[in-house]
């Protein structure tokens, strides 16, 4: 009798492919991705609401 594969959770699936990516790009390709991630995003957030909308969320950060 064959046995039914078992199913990966979200976790492990994540995980071998984080270490698929990181055996295929090397370590640095994260670092670089999340660069550019982090900085395209702020970007784009600065042109869409402008530089008060980040002076207003940081005022709300703060009075917490």
């Amino acid at each position: 009798m064959a046995r039914e594969p078992t199913k990966m959770t979200r976790a492990e699936a994540g995980r071998k492919g984080g270490l698929t990516t990181k055996q295929r790009y090397g370590e640095e390709f994260f670092g670089k991705i999340g660069r550019i991630g982090g900085k395209k995003g702020g970007d784009t957030t600065k042109k869409r609401y402008g530089i008060e909308f980040y002076q207003r969320i940081g005022r709300k950060g703060g009075s917490r």
